[in-house]
């Protein structure tokens, strides 16, 4: 419990420091994007119902059959009052103020762990839609405080790799608008995956009064704590805005996906001030890669499900030109090192994990620098660098799989006694 209550309080210091931040540049920060989102339409409503569903998890069948009905109920007496209003309709206010009724619920009427639990649940939901707003900042952030992008120097280093945004965005568009849809959906409601897995791993939470210690939302939001600081340390907008349509007048040339970058000398060139640079790692990949990590202790239908959303994602970010191969293996890099120092956590710092923890950082250390400074040299000798690139980026999951692999199998089996159960207040 102490825990949980730091990281609230850490968690609640970073989302006023970035309201701050965010308010001296003319921009609201996430407490008020998400404080107006109780009545005003919400941006993504489907956000706000998978995160109300991840605190479902600590309700009872029928609590949760009320919960959904509620918030159901409260999203369509709003949906009326807009359309009658003539304004633009959108779903998403019931989840949200359902969520934050069940967390006066756990405080008024709910005591011992039972009131633990359902704030945990709370928590979880809340801390979804926050890292979600807090994400939408950082973007608003980056594109005001960080006019010059990196991207010539990721382009250059991506020749190593054969271009393979450029590749995979001829094939995007050789699949016609049906391929490109799917991609484009999955990209959009990553959330859905993220949130499918996530319930499979808390399914028990209801009967066994408990959470357990790791699971896939821990994962998220650490990656989405960490990620945008890189953003701000090697900004990136990406194939599609430095080198096509998308940039403008701001893009370099219309090349992207038919014509690979040209090589020469790259440098730091100015861009809009109102593009998210956000290419450098590739957090769509990180969250897929943390989707697909989750899932494969799962049924069979949900280890094809984390498959898929890998893939499809990495074909809709290197398809739809958002990012460069090099910010891709970046990306799962940075997602393996990030499970790797949670699971070493759990397991009380074993040296192990520490040291495959400590491995990952400096590979991913070592690959953003090797982008900035070592750019043309790995563009020179592709048949070298390329491999070299990809076996660094292997060797880190290779370490993650080996290491994990031994920890399950030292791991005794699991006997939590059951908590004593509480008297429930049903929600009204």
């Amino acid at each position: 419990m102490v825990l949980w209550a730091a990281a609230a309080a850490v968690g609640l210091g970073f989302l006023v420091a970035l309201e701050i931040a965010s308010r001296h540049y003319g921009t609201p920060g996430p407490i008020t994007t998400q404080a107006r989102e109780v009545f005003f339409p919400p941006r993504s409503g489907t956000v706000l119902y998978a995160a109300m569903t991840l605190m479902l998890v600590a309700l009872t069948w029928r609590q949760r059959f009320i919960a959904v009905g509620a918030a159901v109920g409260i999203d369509l007496l709003f949906w009326l009052g807009r359309w009658a209003a003539g304004v633009p309709t959108m779903f998403g206010n019931g989840a949200l103020i359902v969520t934050l009724a069940c967390a006066v619920v756990a405080v008024t009427r709910r005591t011992g762990r039972e009131r633990v639990l359902l704030l945990k649940g709370v928590g979880l939901a809340l801390l979804l839609v926050a890292g979600r707003k807090t994400g939408y900042t950082w973007l608003d952030i980056t594109a005001t405080t960080r006019p010059m992008v990196l991207d010539q120097y990721v382009a250059t280093a991506d020749h190593a790799l054969g271009n393979p945004s450029w590749v995979a965005g001829r094939i995007v568009e050789a699949t016609g608008t049906v391929g490109a849809h799917v991609l484009e959906w999955v990209y959009i409601q990553l959330a859905v995956g993220a949130v499918v897995v996530a319930l499979y791993q808390l399914r028990n939470v209801a009967a066994e009064r408990r959470f357990p210690v790791h699971h896939l939302v821990r994962t998220f939001l650490v990656i989405g704590l960490l990620g945008p600081g890189i953003y701000m340390v090697f900004p990136v907008v990406g194939p599609i805005f430095a080198y096509g349509a998308d940039g403008g007048r701001w893009a370099l040339a219309e090349l992207w996906p038919n014509t690979p970058a040209p090589l020469g000398t790259p440098q730091a060139m100015p861009f809009d001030g109102f593009t998210p640079r956000n290419c450098m790692p590739s957090l769509h990949t990180a969250w897929a890669t943390a989707i697909f990590i989750h899932s494969r202790k799962g049924p069979r239908a949900l280890r094809w499900l984390g498959a898929f959303w890998l893939l499809a994602t990495l074909g809709a970010t290197l398809g739809f030109g958002y990012h460069y191969g090099a910010d891709i293996l970046a990306g799962v890099v940075f997602t393996v090192t990030i499970e790797t120092a949670l699971r070493t956590y759990d397991r009380g710092r074993d040296r192990r994990g520490m040291l495959l923890a400590g491995y990952g950082a400096a590979v991913f250390t070592a690959l953003l620098l090797s982008y900035r400074f070592l750019s043309q040299e790995l563009a020179a000798l592709p048949w070298l660098c390329g491999p070299l690139l990809v076996l660094a980026t292997a060797s880190v999951v290779y370490g993650y799989v080996r290491t994990t692999g031994l920890w399950d199998r030292e791991a005794p089996p699991a006997t939590v006694p059951q908590p004593r159960r509480e008297v429930q207040p049903e929600l009204v």
